[in-house]
């Protein structure tokens, strides 16, 4: 993508743009050069990203191709934690209908992903590092709430990452950095409590992701309805 030497104020008018909105995009413009896009107000920020998506990408004559979100690095780092969650709670035979709390809490943060379509570049993924201790606090809460529907089991979070890292290279942290090495506690919810647990977790889950990540911090899309799913 190049980058704009000037407004576009001209294109805006031809695809039908009011005058007082091309105004406005051009004052804003602007300002946010002199400025910088900081100093703006959030409905102002709406308004010029508004308008520069309606206007068409100037290219340099190569092709760009974006790379989706299930392909970045962040989104399948927490994916690999999911699918290691999956195989073990098959092999602990884990009642049909239940199902641990940190996959549903890795399940939910990938939908929330997927919706969205966060950039998912060095700022979001540095103040992504802000929900991990958010996470072990949803945990510990969660398996107290939900203690008389809860069984505790076991599950090593760092033998997944320590086997691909014998096999390939890679950059990818631990999922609980800051967690004791011999906490193994997998807390499982029996079926009756799952449906119930997940609601509410999506309820604080969807906020804080848009909170969090700064590719989200403007954005004016809906909260995904409950039966919404990428597939």
């Amino acid at each position: 993508m190049v980058k704009e030497t000037t407004h576009r104020a001209d294109e805006l008018k031809n695809l039908g743009w009011s005058i007082d909105d091309v105004f406005r995009y051009v004052e804003l413009w602007d300002y946010r050069q002199r400025w910088g896009a900081i100093n703006l107000e959030r409905d102002d920020r709406q308004f010029l990203r508004k308008a520069e998506s309606a206007l068409p990408a100037i290219t340099s004559g190569k092709v760009t191709i974006k790379k989706p979100i299930r392909e970045k690095s962040y989104y399948r780092r927490l994916r690999f934690y999911l699918d290691a969650m999956d195989l073990a709670e098959r092999k602990l035979e884990v009642p049909k209908g239940s199902r641990g709390i940190w996959p549903i809490l890795l399940e939910e943060e990938l939908r929330a992903l997927d919706y969205y379509e966060p950039v998912l570049g060095l700022p979001d993924t540095i103040k992504a590092k802000g929900l991990e201790p958010i996470r072990e606090d949803i945990i510990g809460r969660s398996s107290r709430k939900e203690s008389l529907n809860v069984q505790l089991l076991k599950f090593d979070f760092n033998t997944p990452l320590e086997e691909l890292k014998a096999k390939e290279s890679t950059s990818w942290r631990p999922l609980r950095e800051a967690a004791s090495n011999d906490d193994k506690t997998y807390p499982v919810l029996n079926a009756e409590a799952v449906s119930n647990f997940r609601k509410e977790l999506r309820s604080e889950i969807i906020p804080l992701i848009k909170q969090t990540l700064p590719s989200l911090i403007d954005t004016d899309k809906p909260e995904p309805p409950d039966d919404w799913s990428r597939e």
